[in-house]
């Protein structure tokens, strides 16, 4: 039986339902974002883009979001309640505003749900110094392929490609080639739950002739991804295209928006688990040493949970994703 799991880590908190040892589904919600899906927040109209039907707003942290529709009668500079329907999204070059539509009239402010309460009553929360079972059921590999976008499967691989326009799975291998083009549909849409994939998706199959095989490779994508999505055919070109619902940033496109940030509260989760006594020292690469200095209730929040002294080591030497913690005793 699926089990969500849920921990409450320093800087960001994550859920995963797991299923036999195995992470169907995983969400990360990062400390002091934007307004979350579903907060209706005050808001003053900043620039009617289409008449009546889109503007900018701008909300109370000083954030903009595009409202869709314009209530009558509203114009430049008035002030309005706003729902936010989707959340902001990172994006190189030109980050994607929030998405927001006018409150009901009635409506009075409100925050968008947290992660902790849209996961409903049935959840085991996790503490760090019992065993971990979000690492034991392969956290940081699927975090390591939502941010390098190589996803392996039996007899072939996926790359995930974030674009402006849709995320995209190109799929490889080995396999016969109708083989390869179900098996790397079930492997993409297994992907699209474990990541929280929304919005336009596109999944580059291997061509095949047969209107049979193309027919198994859809139906293999439709075994392993819950409703609701719509989807296209396979066509001739073995290209498949579905749109899910998208309210927030998908798994890669948080950890790729601040691959340091990532990287930092990733040390941190293992700095907790460290077992051992005296100092724990955190050697990284410079840029995630200055992130974690950045924030000092981080590390003051690491303090209080762990009980031990901390130092930071910046080391030029190390990759981004190659840090590691080490107290001055460890247990064997």
């Amino acid at each position: 039986m699926a089990e969500w799991l849920y921990e409450a880590g320093i800087g960001e908190v994550r859920a995963a339902l797991v299923e036999r040892g195995v992470i169907l589904e995983a969400l990360i919600e990062i400390e002091g974002g934007g307004p979350r899906a579903g907060a209706i927040v005050p808001a003053r109209l900043a620039k009617v883009l289409v008449p009546g039907r889109r503007a900018i707003v701008r909300l109370e942290d000083g954030a903009e979001a595009l409202l869709e529709p314009i209530p009558a009668g509203t114009s430049e500079g008035r002030d309005l309640l706003v729902e936010i329907v989707r959340e902001a999204i990172g994006e190189p070059g030109r980050p994607k505003r929030a998405k927001a539509r006018p409150a009901a009239a009635d409506a009075v402010a409100r925050p968008g749900l947290r992660l902790r309460d849209r996961l409903g009553r049935d959840v085991t929360t996790l503490d760090p110094h019992v065993p971990d079972r979000l690492e034991e059921a392969g956290w940081s590999e699927l975090l390591e392929e939502a941010a390098g976008g190589e996803i392996a499967f039996a007899g072939g691989g996926l790359r995930l490609s974030l674009t402006p326009a849709m995320t995209l799975f190109d799929v490889d291998g080995t396999l016969p080639v109708a083989e390869l083009a179900i098996a790397g549909a079930a492997a993409a849409a297994r992907a699209i739950r474990r990541m929280d994939i929304g919005g336009s998706i596109g999944i580059d199959l291997p061509t095949v002739e047969s209107r049979a095989a193309r027919q198994a490779a859809a139906a293999a994508f439709d075994a392993h991804l819950p409703q609701p999505f719509e989807r296209t055919a396979v066509n001739g070109f073995g290209f498949l295209q579905a749109v899910r619902r998208r309210t927030r940033p998908s798994l890669p496109e948080l950890l790729r928006d601040d691959p340091a940030g990532t990287a930092a509260r990733a040390l941190l989760r293992r700095a907790e688990r460290v077992r051992g006594a005296g100092t724990r020292t955190i050697h990284a690469a410079p840029a995630i040493v200055a992130a974690i200095e950045r924030r000092s209730d981080w590390l003051e929040q690491l303090r209080r949970r762990t009980g031990s002294p901390l130092a930071l080591r910046a080391d030029p030497a190390l990759a981004i994703s190659a840090g590691h913690v080490q107290a001055d005793h460890p247990l064997r």
